[in-house]
């Protein structure tokens, strides 16, 4: 626990309010809160740029007890908006820790609470749904954080992805490769990258809203549709130059948000779930197969169940063992699939790895 003994309090969109102790950097925050309930990799949760926009509650009773270090990072920063947690450590026993999780919350700026009981709160958004919330260690004066809290934008509608996006161009890999691969970045985590590279693969990201005309003078054999924050619906952008990729019938690939714009782009509607699914150990079954995986998850949308069974030319190739909900979808007739889950699993098992097989193949078979 820190040394701190500075109030801090969380207040949510529905009137609920937790008190406990201000962890990391003093201030105000604000966003959409969610649950994660892995009980390791935080460094990579909260670097994960899909939670760009949100209050995160990390479930587990201890977060921070292994420190911090440069290399347990999925991009460039931190990117969720603040922390909430039972107890968050500013001790660590890990020899390769460069540091404590409070003071990379303080060097991040992220406004933090500990001392809240986590599981009653993940009980309680597990019933009444993902909402804002605003934590603050300036002020516990409840009427004037309820006025703050008012002004902040709901997530359903909300476009994040080209804020969390690269502004410039990079590579990574060989460039004498046989296989190049575009990737659109619309909060993309680093170990997805990683994940081609080690398949051989010549990786060049490109802003989340680059014409398609720029990306095909990289000349790719495939295109990688990333994860990312927010609200799909809104990204009108990235909906017609998956129309257009797609039109060029090579192999794509979709994780996450990926997944939910080329539902999108095959005029397949999403929506907002009520409290989404986030951790490390979602069960999905893969249909084509038979078999189940333990996957890892960060998403708060989904892509329309019963649409997708009137879509003759898609079909459904993974789906939520929890909740039946659909965690994977290929194109028939065209080489295009995505998963709602990440095979990446930075943190999490590696069971969905096989993934990245099947497109580097799908790439191989589709340029003989």
């Amino acid at each position: 626990m820190p040394n701190s003994s500075i109030p801090a309090v969380l207040l949510l969109a529905d009137g609920t309010v937790a008190h406990g102790q201000a962890f990391g950097a003093n201030g105000t925050t604000t966003g959409e809160i969610c649950f994660n309930t892995g009980m390791t990799g935080y460094q990579e949760v909260f670097t994960d740029p899909s939670y760009f926009g949100q209050i995160l509650i990390m479930n587990s009773a201890h977060i921070g007890n292994y420190g911090v270090k440069p290399e347990d990072v999925e991009s460039s920063g931190v990117k969720i908006n603040g922390l909430i947690g039972r107890n968050l450590e500013d001790q660590y026993s890990r020899k390769l820790a460069k540091g404590s999780l409070d003071e990379y919350l303080k060097a991040n700026k992220i406004v933090s609470i500990e001392g809240v009981d986590t599981r009653a709160l993940v009980a309680h958004i597990r019933t009444k749904g993902a909402m804002n919330c605003i934590i603050s260690s300036e002020t516990t004066d409840i009427e004037t954080l309820k006025k703050k809290l008012a002004e902040v934008p709901n997530m359903d509608g909300l476009e994040l992805a080209s804020k969390v996006s690269t502004t410039s161009t990079y590579e990574l890999g060989d460039k004498n490769a046989d296989i190049r691969i575009a990737v659109m970045d619309y909060g993309v985590k680093r170990n997805i990258l990683n994940c081609m590279v080690e398949r051989g693969a010549y990786v060049k990201v490109f802003p989340a809203k680059t014409k398609l005309e720029e990306v095909k003078q990289f000349q790719p054999h495939g295109y990688f549709i990333s994860n990312g924050p927010g609200d799909p619906a809104p990204m009108d952008y990235a909906i017609s130059t998956l129309k257009q990729i797609l039109k060029e019938e090579k192999p794509v690939f979709g994780i996450c948000l990926g997944h939910q714009l080329l539902a999108l782009a095959n005029d397949i509607p999403t929506f907002k779930m009520h409290h989404g699914h986030r951790g490390l150990n979602h069960p999905v079954k893969n249909l084509v197969t038979g078999r189940s995986e333990i996957t890892t998850q960060n998403h708060g949308f989904g892509v329309d169940p019963e649409a997708v069974k009137k879509a003759k030319h898609i079909e459904v190739t993974h789906v939520n063992l929890n909740d039946q909900s659909i965690e994977g979808i290929r194109v028939k007739g065209k080489p295009a699939f995505s998963v709602q889950y990440h095979p990446e699993a930075t943190p999490g098992p590696h069971d969905s790895r096989y993934l990245f097989d099947e497109f580097i193949s799908l790439i191989k078979s589709n340029s003989n």
